[in-house]
């Protein structure tokens, strides 16, 4: 029995960066070994261990053959008898296929650590087109590594675009598909992420919503970049870098533009009324690949709202309370900072607009911290209960607001 370190902790060691979890895999043994030795069975489909003391993933060598369509069609074989190169060669791509012995020493059958070297992500074999999960891994790391100028190897490309003109995109579940978003959505440049999937044809089967928005132009003045699915992932990119790794933030950069799809061919490059207009397709993508509640909620108000922010300066303040109100800022007060979060991300993800200020965030925030002065119990006090103690609270705010506005435009730069 052999035990080999693989995977991630191998690529990422190999690329300078963190380990964050160790996965084994075990070459020799069978489930009774690794019983008798104190591991606890954890696997489903086929055997998977957790190390007695540390809590290591271990996985006995296996091959696996395709019997079904999607990525549940598998049959799984786990024989002492399988080898090392047998189980790396099942792997997606040859980055991912690296072992490492217990001396340090690299197993690198597929030539791995050579793509690493040249900015890579090629996959390992043909059985690579068995399961549809794979497209999004591989666009999914794209977005990870697209600022160490990695690229998709073009037999990858085709191989790609072969399995979704197969239909085997069809086959993907909205769970795995949401899975695999919400982390490339997490990335360092989840725009790549979208470009992968657009390249290879995949964009349109799973998120047709996101791809009707290339080819549709906008005015120049307010984006130099013109087309709007380009400017998504420029909008994608814009949030991973003020928030980095935030998925809430950018699910809210990815829909808030999807009207400009519905936008009439007759009044292009302008769009108005898209705020609204892209709350159906929201629904829809969100429904359809089963995306939390918390998610779809905020990804809506920015949708709606976020040209209200992009105006802040020239809202009466009657608007500015009714923004705070639609956001349901005054409960949830975290609504408003990543609200704003998002529409800078839309200011930034813009051409040449990268590094651009958004003095509305900051604006907005002072506003709001004028309206949680007034409060609910010193009108209490006053005798005042049931709708005329709301509208009373409301009236006050809108003072504060007000007031706020005003001391500013006399000291904006306080």
């Amino acid at each position: 029995m052999k035990t080999y370190l693989v995977g991630g902790a191998v690529r990422d060691r190999l690329l300078g960066l963190a380990i964050k979890d160790r996965d084994y895999v075990v070459v020799g043994a069978t489930p009774q070994d690794l019983l008798h030795a104190g591991f606890k069975p954890v696997g489903r489909d086929f055997p998977v261990f957790l190390h007695p003391q540390t809590g290591a993933e271990y996985a006995l060598a296996r091959t696996e053959r395709k019997t079904g369509r999607g990525y549940h069609g598998f049959a799984f074989d786990t024989d002492p008898s399988v080898t090392l190169e047998d189980d790396l060669r099942r792997r997606d791509l040859t980055i991912n296929a690296i072992a490492q012995d217990e001396n340090g020493t690299l197993i690198d059958p597929y030539g791995g650590a050579a793509d690493l070297r040249n900015g890579l992500l090629r996959h390992v074999s043909p059985a690579f087109a068995e399961d549809p999960v794979r497209i999004l891994r591989v666009a999914r790391f794209a977005a990870r590594y697209a600022d160490r100028g990695f690229r998709i190897a073009n037999e990858t490309v085709r191989l790609m675009l072969q399995m979704v003109q197969d239909g085997e995109a069809d086959q993907l579940v909205p769970e795995r598909v949401w899975a695999e978003t919400r982390k490339a959505l997490s990335e360092h440049r989840p725009g790549a992420f979208l470009r992968a999937l657009r390249e290879c044809g995949a964009l349109a089967r799973i998120m047709p919503e996101v791809d009707a928005l290339y080819g549709v132009p906008q005015r120049a003045d307010f984006h130099p970049e013109i087309d709007t699915g380009t400017h998504v992932e420029m909008v994608l990119d814009a949030a991973a870098r003020i928030a980095p790794g935030d998925a809430l933030i950018g699910w809210c950069a990815l829909t808030h533009d999807l009207g400009k799809a519905l936008t009439p061919a007759a009044a292009l490059p302008k769009h108005v009324g898209h705020e609204q207009a892209g709350i159906a397709p929201l629904r829809a993508l969100a429904a359809r690949l089963k995306v939390p509640a918390e998610y779809v909620a905020l990804g809506e108000s920015v949708c709606r709202l976020h040209l209200l922010a992009h105006t802040a300066f020239e809202l009466r303040p009657k608007t500015v309370l009714e923004l705070f109100e639609k956001l349901d800022a005054f409960r949830q007060p975290k609504r408003l900072p990543q609200f704003l979060l998002a529409c800078a991300a839309d200011k930034r993800g813009r051409q040449g607009m990268a590094d651009s200020d958004y003095p509305q965030a900051r604006y907005l925030t002072e506003l709001f911290h004028s309206a949680l002065e007034p409060r609910a119990k010193t009108l209490l006090d006053t005798g005042l209960r049931g709708p005329d103690l709301g509208k009373a609270l409301r009236e006050a705010r809108r003072k504060a607001i007000a007031a706020a506005i005003r001391a500013h435009k006399k000291n904006p730069a306080a």
